[in-house]
Formats: structure tokens, sequence, C-alpha cells
């Protein structure tokens, strides 16, 4: 099977949840920092918004008995960006692209074990894509706010922005915020 990548995605391999993450699974589960997360029963995936979050939770894994990287290749945990693929080395996981329900125009990023056969990708909960980051993606880089967005407020976790070309709020999702 495969996981949904979308925004910066941290990818975790299932079976070493299992066997080192203290509490297993459901401990897991309950200390994800957002809704985002997709497992097919061999990959967990949790997304991301901001770098700094991303780091935070990797850490926060490390410190759960799960190794991201040893000698610059991942371990147990892997970051894979939804433009950029795979962030390091991994012997693990597949990173690419596929069309939703087989409906050109509808691409998205996925990741699977590399020893999957199986193609059907599993998304969060609730994930719909015309409200996606995959239908409607823009990148701001971390810390910059273009000149076309006005920061309005922080609330439950989203950075709310109003894009002065449309109008429209803008959230950015923030797992500490």
């Amino acid at each position: 099977m495969a996981v949904l990548v979308e925004a910066i995605s941290v990818i975790v391999r299932a079976d070493s949840i299992a066997q080192k993450f203290p509490g297993g699974w459901e401990r897991f589960r309950g200390e994800c920092p957002n809704n985002t997360i997709c497992a097919d029963g061999e990959l967990v995936r949790i997304g991301f918004m901001a770098p700094h979050d991303v780091k935070l939770f990797i850490d926060h894994l490390s410190a759960h008995g799960l190794t991201y990287l040893s000698d610059g290749v991942a371990q147990d945990i892997v970051v894979a960006d939804q433009h950029r693929g795979l962030a390091v080395a991994c012997a693990w996981a597949e990173f690419g692209r596929v069309d939703l329900h087989g409906e050109r125009g509808k691409q998205i990023a996925a990741c699977r074990l590399t020893s999957s056969t199986v193609t059907e990708l599993v998304t969060p909960d609730g994930w719909a894509y015309g409200s996606s980051i995959s239908s409607q993606f823009m990148f701001v880089e971390s810390g910059w706010v273009p000149e076309f967005m006005d920061f309005l407020r922080n609330e439950n976790g989203l950075d709310v922005y109003r894009d002065l070309k449309t109008g429209k709020e803008v959230y950015v999702g923030r797992a500490n915020a």
C-alpha cells in the first residue's frame, strides 16, 4: 500500500513503532500532534506545514526509541516533501506520484514500503482532494510572509493569513503553536 505525502510528511515504519515505541501503536497514535495521521499497515504518515514542527516531532520520536538517521541513512523514520521526495537516503521507502483514482490532473505524492506490491493509497480521515494541499499547493519560506499575505491571528494551532489578492483566509497548521 502507500500513504499520502502532503507538505512535509514524517514517515515511520509501522514495525518500528510496534517493536520500539513504548506503548506501541496506541501510545504513538495518542502522541501525534495533529490529525493528519494515516497508516497502511506498513508505514505511518503524519503531515506538517513547518520544518520546525517536523524537527520537534522527530526529536520526540527519537527520545522514545525510534532512530531517524544513522550514517546519513534513514532508519525508522524518513521525511518526505510533497515536491522534492525523500529528504535523505532510505532503503525501505520509495516516493512517487500517482493519479488519484486514476483521474488525470489529480496527481498526488505518496510513499510506500519498498517491498510492497499493493498500490492502494491511504489518506487521513476526512481528507478530500478538492480542499487538500495537493490541489492548492503554495510554498512559503519559513519565517517569511509574502507581501500579498497579511497575518490575522493564531487560533487552534493555525496561523491565519489573508490573501490580499483574493481576500480569502489561508491557514498554516502549526503542530506546536
